[in-house]
């Protein structure tokens, strides 16, 4: 962890915060990582928000919401 650490420029405790699903990945560590491993930044944006999603998408039964009808 320590190495790729150092190779993105940030501290373990940022990288570990990612790995450790306490954190996002942010648009800036989308260019790090695009750059670190020679990828495009919006198939790491686009892979952070596709978590996201399915991570909504479980708690769909928790939401309290109406359906609405155009009037």
């Amino acid at each position: 962890m320590t190495a790729v650490a150092q190779g993105l420029d940030v501290s373990r405790k940022t990288l570990s915060t990612i790995i450790n699903e306490k954190s996002n990945i942010s648009p800036e560590m989308t260019v790090r990582l695009s750059i670190a491993f020679n990828t495009s930044s919006e198939s790491w944006i686009n892979l952070q928000s596709q978590y996201d999603l399915y991570k909504a998408e479980l708690r769909r039964d928790e939401l309290n919401v109406s359906h609405l009808i155009a009037a």
